[in-house]
């Protein structure tokens, strides 16, 4: 059976992170909600606005000479919202990657158009261009095996609600999936240039987890934001 979180108590207003909501944290993880537009770790042109650097400060209360830190277990893309964990020790870390396979993770996403069916698993081998675009190859050893679940939520003229369960956790494989269907994600510049929504419409919605030390099953929510049902509500 899985445990529902205690309620966290929120630190003062001046250590908490900027475009962050910490949702869960204990002495091995830290789970927050992530907004979109923030990267989960640094670029060659961001360095510190970024999900592990404002919370490396965070757990390290604005004390630069603080030996706390935590531990990258797995990214975010920058437009994608929602649910992201941190490990605060190498074992928590190793513990988290070496089972992330077993963890479900789901994603609420809205696309332009709809699914020949209304649930179903999309797979494909993926591989990345020199563009650092990914795409759909037919050979098995030219890519990386991706399976992405769906779920219809909700229809409405011309965008679908989708509810994503992530088999697999390749790079960008949600958008690629997608607008490979001809069903691109709403708000994806990246693969359809769609500048119909300012944001992508893509959120971590849940993840479930086995904690790393006390072995008790988990599951992290964070709240969709309020643009996905409006867009919904939004007649064409």
């Amino acid at each position: 059976m899985t445990e529902t979180p205690k309620p966290f108590k929120a630190p003062p207003k001046r250590f908490q992170p900027n475009g962050t909501s910490v949702l869960y944290e204990d002495h091995d993880i830290l789970v927050v909600d992530k907004s979109c537009s923030l990267l989960t770790v640094s670029n060659d042109k961001v360095r510190e606005n970024t999900a592990y650097f404002l919370l490396t400060n965070y757990v390290r209360k604005g004390n630069t000479r603080s030996h706390e830190r935590i531990f990258i277990v797995h990214r975010l893309d920058r437009a994608t919202s929602g649910v992201l964990i941190f490990a605060k020790s190498e074992t928590a870390k190793r513990y988290l990657q070496e089972h992330w396979h077993e963890f479900e993770k789901h994603y609420t996403a809205i696309m332009s158009g709809s699914l020949k069916t209304d649930e179903g698993i999309i797979t494909s081998y993926l591989t990345e261009n020199k563009a650092h675009k990914m795409y759909s190859v037919s050979k098995a050893e030219d890519g990386k095996l991706a399976k992405t679940g769906y779920k219809t939520l909700r229809k409405s003229k011309n965008y679908t609600m989708l509810d994503i369960n992530l088999l697999t956790g390749r790079k960008n494989q949600i958008r690629v999936h997608l607008a490979e269907q001809g069903c691109p994600i709403a708000g994806d510049r990246k693969y359809s240039n769609d500048k119909s929504v300012k944001r992508l419409m893509l959120h971590s919605t849940s993840l479930s987890i086995t904690h790393p030390f006390t072995k008790k099953p988990m599951t992290f929510e964070a709240p969709l934001p309020r643009i996905f049902g409006s867009l919904m509500k939004t007649v064409h």
